[in-house]
């Protein structure tokens, strides 16, 4: 990341219905859970899951219109936001401006300067969780001059690509590449490459995501 720029969390859960609150808080706890970068956050992932399924009930009980249900439920929302806020600003201080070791958090990135581009890497646009534990979707920015190209995901351990390396070949990139079997609470390193006039790039730099 540029020196001039700072990791910066995104926090805008004011704004969000109960509903994105408890997906992203979630997705939260899924991610920090063994996540070997964060050892030490200051309040237990198991008490901000505890106030999420608190939640979860509380919502399902105000359905009836109940405003002393609902006033619960609003209250138990602000709960589960400033739990999530003082873990996100753990975070933000322990990943120490490095990215890679801020998104395997599962939180979203912002900047506090402006960027031309919210793309990975120069390959890889992004990395999004599929509809099942152990699925991925990467998106592989498009080259003008590639007639083909190739992505190829390792296990990441100890700041590093570890055994071997898997690699899968397609001609388009307007969709995602999906990716099955991955193993859940596992980094992965990710790189492309493309062909160009019959021959292959270099492997881009890693990109590492850890799956859910």
């Amino acid at each position: 990341m540029p020196k001039d720029k700072k990791i910066t969390a995104w926090q805008a859960y004011d704004r969000e219905p109960d509903g994105e609150v408890v997906k992203r808080g979630t997705a939260f706890v899924t991610q920090m859970t063994g996540n070997p970068y964060y050892l030490h956050p200051p309040i237990s992932l198991a008490v901000l899951q505890a106030a999420i399924d608190r939640l979860l009930e509380l919502m399902a009980q105000a359905l009836d219109g109940s405003r002393k249900v609902v006033a619960e439920k609003n209250k138990q929302r602000g709960e589960v936001i400033r739990q999530i806020r003082l873990l996100t600003r753990y975070v933000e201080v322990t990943c120490n401006n490095d990215e890679a070791i801020f998104k395997s958090s599962g939180l979203e990135l912002v900047y506090t300067t402006r960027r031309r581009t919210e793309h990975w890497s120069e390959f890889i646009r992004r990395i999004e969780y599929g509809d099942i534990s152990g699925k991925l979707l990467v998106f592989v920015n498009a080259d003008p001059e590639a007639s083909s190209y190739q992505l190829r995901y390792a296990i990441f351990l100890n700041g590093a690509p570890n055994g071997e390396w898997t690699t899968s070949s397609f001609t388009k990139v307007k969709s995602a590449q999906v990716l099955d079997g991955l193993i859940p609470g596992t980094t992965y390193a990710f790189q492309v490459r493309t062909l160009r006039d019959k021959q292959y790039t270099d492997w881009s730099d890693s990109v590492t995501f850890m799956s859910k």
